[in-house]
């Protein structure tokens, strides 16, 4: 799957086949054509991300597919993590609709290809990128993002 700038919606290929980091970001390359200045990309990066951010939110709030219950996290430090992480909830009630789960996977997808483009435009490497974090995440463990 592949997006177009020009068009609001990926484009599907008949052919679905799986997609390395490096491949998708070489696609990106080619096909970014009208945002190719950096302030562009990060404003486009900055927009992708609020539009996930809305369409999931209009799942929850125009659709009803899936319903948000936060409260605060039932935490007990005296607990192990395996008893922690099973009291920890998403605060996610329900399932996305199929027209939901579409909607918020464009996003992502869009997302996804400005990110790609920020990589390009300053000379980073995705996969360096994914590889490096789950290496951080491996060694850190639990302790990761806290």
């Amino acid at each position: 799957m592949a997006y177009n700038e020009f068009n609001s919606y990926p484009e599907v290929s008949s052919k679905m086949s799986t997609l390395s980091l490096q491949a998708f970001q070489d696609q990106v390359s080619e096909l970014l054509l009208r945002h190719r200045s950096l302030i562009d990309v990060l404003s486009k990066t900055g927009q992708a991300g609020a539009s996930v951010n809305r369409a999931v939110s209009k799942a929850i709030t125009e659709c009803g597919c899936i319903e948000l219950h936060a409260t605060k996290q039932k935490y007990a430090p005296e607990s192990g993590i395996a008893q922690t992480k099973g009291l920890l909830e998403t605060h996610v009630e329900g399932e996305l609709c199929e027209n939901c789960k579409e909607v918020i996977s464009s996003e992502l997808g869009r997302n996804l290809f400005y990110m790609s483009a920020l990589c390009n435009l300053l000379d980073i490497n995705m996969e360096e990128v994914v590889n490096h974090e789950s290496q951080k995440c491996s060694t850190l463990g639990m302790f990761n993002l806290s």
